[in-house]
C-alpha cells in the first residue's frame, strides 16, 4: 500500500524505539501488503487502494474541496467485486498496523526491562516500590497478597469481527516482527525472516477475514478456549514469575534479613460463553454442559502436554540423585495401583524416579481423557481403566510431591521453572479451567417459581403476591426441613431447572469449582435473589444435608444494569442482608456477596456521566452494607470495550474505583474484540495481566493502611455534573423529535445485526425500535461505526459549562478534581478518547441518510454542537490545546489511523444508501451487502475497540 521501500534496522543496542521507527515499521508492513495485493488482486486493484489511500491522506493534510468530489465520484464507480477488494486491503492495513504497534510496545518494555532501570507506571516494580516507598512492609504486603482475587470473566458478546484463522496468522506476524525487530540476524537470516513475513501476508490476503456462517454457542465457546491455548497458559505462570521477581527486588533488604514472602494463586478466569442464556435462546443445559466439557478436555490436554514436557527435564538417576522418603514411599504405592502405565515395559525409567513418577501421572490423565471422549463421541464407547485424577486437588498434590523432593535435595532452582509453572496452572485453572457463570433474566425465575408453587400445592398465585409477602413465602420454604419433591415443568421452566439441576450434578462430577456465579438480570426485587436459591433448593444445590447442617453450593450474583436500578441497590441489598435465612446460606457458601454493576445498559439509558457516578455511590453503598453485616463483597463490574460500556485501560479504572471498596478482589467483564487485542499474544496477555493486578494492589493498599478520603466538595460538585449531564442526554435521547429514527436511519445497527459475529440476537424484541430494545452493544457499536461514539461523551461539555459558567475559582476547582482524584481524571481522559475517535465531518456525511432531511440536520446539529462544547470544556479544563495531549502515544496512533478510515466510511455511506434503496430490486441490493458488511469489519479494526 505504498510506494517506501523497506529499511528496517535491527536493533542492536538497549534503546527505545520512536514513533518515527514504529512509522517506519508501519511503511515497511504496508509496502509488503502492496505488492501482495498487487500480485494477487491485480494492478487495478492495487491503483484503486493507492488513489483513494493518497487522496484521503492529501484531504487530511488540506480539505480540497475538488479533489473530494474526485474521489467520491471515483467511489461510485467500482462495482461491487472492486469493493470488496479495496475493502479488504485497507482492513488488512488496520490488523498489520494493530500488530505493529503491539510489537513496538512489547519491544520497549522488553528494552526497560533489560536496562534494569525504573519500569513504566503500572509495572509490578514501580508499585511495589511506591508501595515500600509509603511505607508498607513485607508482611503488610503478605496480608494485601492473601486476599487477592483477579478474576476476568470472558464473553461472547459480538463485538469481535476477526475470524480465529485471521488471528492465528496475525500471531504468527507478530512472532516473525518481533524476531525481525529484537533479534541479532545475519543480513541472510533478515532476508529468509522478511520473506516469511511476505508469505504470512500472502496468507492473510488470502484468507476471507469475514465468517460464512454464524456462528453457533459452540463456536463462541471454542473461540473463547483459543486464547487460553496461544497465550493465556503461558501468560499466568509469566506474571506469577514477574510478581515474585519484583517483589524480591523491592524487598530485598528483608529477605535477606530472614523474612519470607509467598505470592498465593489469586489468579482466576471467568467466562460467560455457554453460561449465559439472558436473551439468547441457543444456549440451554445441554450447552452448558457441552462448554463445561469443552474447557475440561482444554485444560486436561494442556496437563498432559506439561507433564510430558517435564518427563524430559527432569532425568535425574539413581543413584545419582536423591529423592524424597515421601515420593520414593508414593512411587512405590502407585507402581501397584497404576501398574497399567508399565504394561508394555515394566522396566520402564526404573532407575529415573522423576520420569517415572510423571509416566504414571501422564497415564492418569490420559484416563481423564478417556473418561470425557465418552462424553463426546458416545457412539464409540471408551472404556476406562478407572485410574483418572478425581479432582485438580489429586494432581496438584503429586506435583508438589516433586517439588518438594526437589528442593529437599539441592534442586530448588530446578523445581522453581517449569514444574512449578505447571503447578501455577493447576492451581489457577484446575480440571474446570474457568469459572462458568450462569446468567437469566429475572423474570424467568419468577415465572418457574409460580409454576413450581402451584404444581406442588404450595401456593396457587405467586406472581399476585406483593413484594413483602413474595419475600416472606420464600424465605419460610427455604426454612423448612423438607420440600415436596420437584414437579414435572414444561417450556422455559422446565429449561431453568435443568440448568440448576446440571450445575448440582457437574458439581461433584467436575469440580466444585466449576461453576461461578448465578448471575440475575435485571434484578429489582429482593425476592428475585431468594426465588434463584429456592429453585437451587427443588434442584439440590442447597438444602440440609445428611448430617443435618446447612449447604449452598450456589453463589447468587445480582446485576443491577439501569440507572433506576442502580438507585434501588440499597434496599435490595439490605432486605437480603438483614433476612436471616439468606445470611444462613450466605454464609454456607463462603460468606461472600459478589455484586454485579452493568456499565452498558445504565450508560444506554441515562448517559456516561450519570452511569459512572452512579456506579461510583452504588459500590459505596454495598461496601458500606457489607461491612455493616459483616460480609465479604466483591463486585463484579460488566464492562465492554469501549468508553462507553466502560472499557478503557484496565489499570486506570480499577484505580478509578471509590476507595475502600476495592478489598483485595475485582472481577469483571472481557469481551469480543478486547480479547484478541489483550490475549491474541502472550507477550501482550502478561503485560496486561501484570497491569491489572498492579491496579488492584494499589486499589486495596486499604486493606493494610489507610487510604485517606476524596474531599465532600469533589462528591458534591460530582452529583451537579451528574444532574446536568443525565438531563443534556435524555433531553437528546428520549425528547428530541426524530432522535430514534436519525440512530436507525444513520447508524448501521440493522446491517451489524445481519453479521456473523454472535449467537445472540441484536434486539430484544425484533421490530422494535426504541431505546429500550435496542441492546447496549448495538447501541454503542452504531455509533462508534458512524463515528460520533456518542454515548461516551454526550451531556458531559454541558454539564462542565453550566457548573462554572466561567467563574476562575469553579474552573480551578475542576482543575484540582483532573489532577487529585483518579475517578475524575480517568472520566475525562477515557472521554478524551472517545472524542479522538469521533469525526463530525464524518458523522455530518451519515446524517444526510436520514429520510427526513431537514429533521436529520436538526438532531446532527445538537449532536455537532455537544461534542464541540464537550472538546473545548475538557482542553480548558486539563490545560491542553489538543485532546490527549497527555498521551502522544494513544494520540498518535489514533491520527495515524484516520486517513485510512475515511475512505472506508465513505463507503460505507455509499454502500447502505445503495442497500437501502427501496426502489431498487432485492437482487440489486443484496449484491452490495457483502461489501457493507465487510465495512463494518474494517472499521472495528482501524479504530480498535468499537463495542
Amino acid at each position: 500500500m505504498s510506494d517506501y521501500q523497506p529499511v528496517l534496522s535491527t536493533v542492536k543496542q538497549l534503546s527505545l524505539l520512536s514513533d518515527k521507527d514504529l512509522r517506519q515499521h508501519v511503511r515497511f508492513l504496508g509496502h509488503i501488503l502492496g505488492e501482495v495485493i498487487d500480485e494477487r488482486a491485480g494492478r487495478d486493484v492495487f491503483d484503486s487502494v493507492e488513489k483513494l489511500r493518497k487522496g484521503f491522506i492529501n484531504l487530511r493534510k488540506d480539505d480540497d474541496a475538488e479533489l473530494r468530489t474526485e474521489l467520491l465520484s471515483f467511489l461510485y464507480t467500482l462495482d461491487e467485486a472492486m469493493l470488496r477488494e479495496v475493502i479488504r486491503a485497507f482492513s488488512m492495513y488496520f490488523s498489520l498496523l494493530n500488530t505493529a504497534e503491539e510489537a513496538f510496545h512489547y519491544h520497549n518494555r522488553m528494552i526497560q526491562l533489560r536496562n534494569g532501570g525504573q519500569l513504566w507506571n503500572g509495572s509490578y516494580l514501580d508499585t511495589l516500590t511506591q508501595l515500600k516507598q509509603d511505607g508498607v512492609t513485607l508482611p503488610q504486603l503478605q496480608q494485601l497478597l492473601d486476599t487477592l482475587v483477579y478474576m476476568p470473566v470472558f464473553t461472547a458478546h459480538p463485538t469481535e469481527s476477526k475470524r480465529r484463522t485471521v488471528m492465528e496468522i496475525l500471531r504468527r506476524i507478530f512472532l516473525l516482527d518481533e524476531k525481525l525487530t529484537n533479534d541479532p540476524l545475519t543480513p541472510f537470516d533478515e532476508e529468509r525472516t522478511r520473506k516469511e513475513i511476505k508469505k504470512q501476508v500472502q496468507l492473510l490476503w488470502t484468507t476471507d477475514e469475514v465468517r460464512a456462517v454464524k456462528p453457533t454457542v459452540r463456536d463462541e465457546i471454542k473461540n473463547g478456549l483459543y486464547y487460553f491455548n496461544v497465550s493465556l497458559f503461558d501468560a499466568v505462570p509469566r506474571t506469577y514469575r514477574n510478581l515474585e521477581n519484583a517483589i524480591r527486588r523491592v524487598y530485598a533488604d528483608d529477605i535477606t534479613a530472614g523474612e519470607q514472602f509467598e505470592v498465593p494463586g489469586f489468579v482466576k478466569f471467568g467466562s460467560w460463553i455457554g453460561g449465559d442464556r439472558d436473551g439468547n435462546p441457543f444456549v440451554t443445559a445441554a450447552t452448558t454442559e457441552m462448554a463445561i466439557q469443552l474447557q475440561k478436555r482444554t485444560v486436561i490436554r494442556r496437563y498432559q502436554e506439561d507433564v510430558t514436557k517435564l518427563s524430559y527435564l527432569l532425568t535425574q538417576s539413581q543413584p545419582l540423585c536423591q529423592i524424597s522418603d515421601k515420593l520414593a514411599e508414593d512411587i512405590e504405592q502407585s507402581e501397584q495401583l497404576y501398574a497399567g502405565a508399565f504394561a508394555v515395559n515394566a522396566e520402564r525409567f526404573l532407575n529415573e524416579p522423576y520420569r517415572r513418577k510423571l509416566y504414571m501421572m501422564r497415564y492418569r490423565l490420559d484416563d481423564n481423557l478417556r473418561l470425557l471422549q465418552q462424553y463426546f463421541r458416545p457412539d464409540q464407547p471408551t472404556t476406562s481403566f478407572g485410574v483418572a485424577y478425581q479432582s485438580e486437588d489429586e494432581l496438584l498434590a503429586d506435583l508438589r510431591l516433586i517439588y518438594d523432593s526437589l528442593v529437599e535435595h539441592g534442586d530448588a532452582e530446578l523445581a522453581g521453572a517449569e514444574l512449578n509453572d505447571l503447578i501455577r496452572l493447576v492451581e489457577t485453572f484446575g480440571f474446570y479451567l474457568f469459572h462458568l457463570d450462569i446468567r437469566q433474566e429475572s423474570s424467568h425465575h419468577t415465572q418457574a417459581v409460580s409454576s413450581v408453587l402451584k404444581a406442588s400445592g404450595l401456593h396457587d398465585d405467586y406472581q399476585q403476591l406483593a413484594e413483602q409477602d413474595r419475600q416472606q413465602l420464600l424465605t419460610e420454604l427455604l426454612s423448612t426441613p423438607t420440600l415436596p419433591p420437584l414437579p414435572e415443568l414444561q417450556g422455559q421452566d422446565k429449561e431453568v431447572l435443568d440448568v440448576l439441576q446440571l450445575m448440582a450434578r457437574l458439581y461433584k462430577e467436575v469440580s466444585e469449582r466449576a461453576f461461578g456465579s448465578y448471575v440475575i438480570s435485571m434484578t429489582h426485587e429482593a425476592s428475585h435473589i431468594l426465588e434463584v436459591l429456592l429453585l437451587a433448593r427443588f434442584a439440590g444445590l442447597c438444602g440440609i444435608d445428611e448430617r443435618r447442617q446447612l449447604f449452598c453450593h450456589l453463589r447468587v450474583s445480582p446485576l443491577f444494569e439501569t440507572i433506576e436500578d442502580l438507585t434501588h441497590i440499597e434496599p435490595v441489598m439490605s432486605a437480603l442482608l438483614e433476612n436471616k435465612q439468606y445470611r444462613s446460606l450466605l454464609q454456607a457458601s463462603g460468606n461472600l456477596q459478589e455484586v454485579m454493576l452493568g456499565y452498558s445498559d445504565s450508560c444506554k439509558d441515562g448517559g456516561i456521566l450519570a452511569s459512572g457516578w452512579n456506579l461510583y455511590q452504588a459500590q459505596q453503598k454495598i461496601s458500606r452494607l457489607s461491612q455493616q453485616h459483616g460480609v465479604m463483597c466483591r463486585m463484579f463490574h460488566g464492562r465492554g470495550g469501549t468508553i462507553g460500556r466502560g472499557g478503557g485501560p484496565t489499570h486506570d479504572a480499577i484505580l478509578a474505583q471509590p476507595m475502600d471498596t476495592v478489598h483485595g478482589q475485582i472481577k469483571f467483564t472481557e469481551q469480543g474484540e478486547v480479547l484478541s487485542f489483550k490475549y491474541g499474544n502472550i507477550e501482550t496477555a502478561a503485560y496486561e495481566l501484570g497491569m491489572g493486578i498492579s491496579g488492584l494492589i494499589k486499589a486495596s493498599r486499604g486493606v493494610v493502611t489507610d487510604t485517606g478520603h476524596v474531599e465532600t466538595e469533589y462528591l458534591e460538585i460530582m452529583h451537579s455534573l451528574t444532574q446536568a449531564g443525565e438531563n443534556s442526554y435524555r433531553k437528546l435521547t428520549e425528547d428530541t423529535a426524530g432522535f430514534l429514527d436519525y440512530f436507525y436511519e444513520v447508524c448501521p445497527v440493522t446491517e451489524i445485526g445481519m453479521m456473523n459475529i454472535g449467537s445472540r440476537p441484536s434486539h430484544r424484541k425484533a421490530d422494535d425500535r426504541s431505546k429500550a430494545s435496542v441492546r447496549a452493544i448495538g447501541w454503542v457499536f452504531s455509533w462508534a461505526q458512524s463515528r460520533h461514539t456518542l454515548p461516551a461523551w454526550y451531556g458531559i461539555g454541558t454539564a462542565l459549562e453550566n457548573w462554572h459558567q466561567q467563574d476562575p475559582a469553579k474552573l480551578d476547582i475542576l482543575r484540582q478534581m483532573y489532577r487529585r482524584w483518579p475517578f475524575f481524571r480517568a472520566l475525562l481522559s477515557n472521554t478524551q478518547m472517545s472524542l479522538s475517535k469521533a469525526d463530525m465531518s464524518i458523522a455530518s456525511r451519515y446524517a444526510a441518510l436520514c429520510q427526513d432531511a431537514f429533521q436529520g440536520q436538526q438532531v446532527f446539529e445538537l449532536i455537532a454542537a455537544e461534542y464541540h462544547r464537550t472538546v473545548e470544556q475538557i482542553l480548558n479544563l486539563v490545560g491542553a490545546d489538543k485532546l490527549l495531549a497527555e498521551t502522544p502515544e494513544l494520540r498518535m496512533s489514533l491520527r495515524r489511523r484516520e486517513a485510512y478510515l475515511d475512505p472506508i466510511n465513505y463507503v460505507q455511506i455509499m454502500l447502505l444508501q445503495r442497500y437501502r434503496d427501496n426502489n431498487a430490486s432485492d437482487e440489486e441490493r443484496t449484491r452490495w451487502l457483502d461489501p457493507l458488511l465487510r465495512t463494518i469489519s474494517a472499521i472495528s479494526a482501524g479504530m480498535r475497540n468499537t463495542g
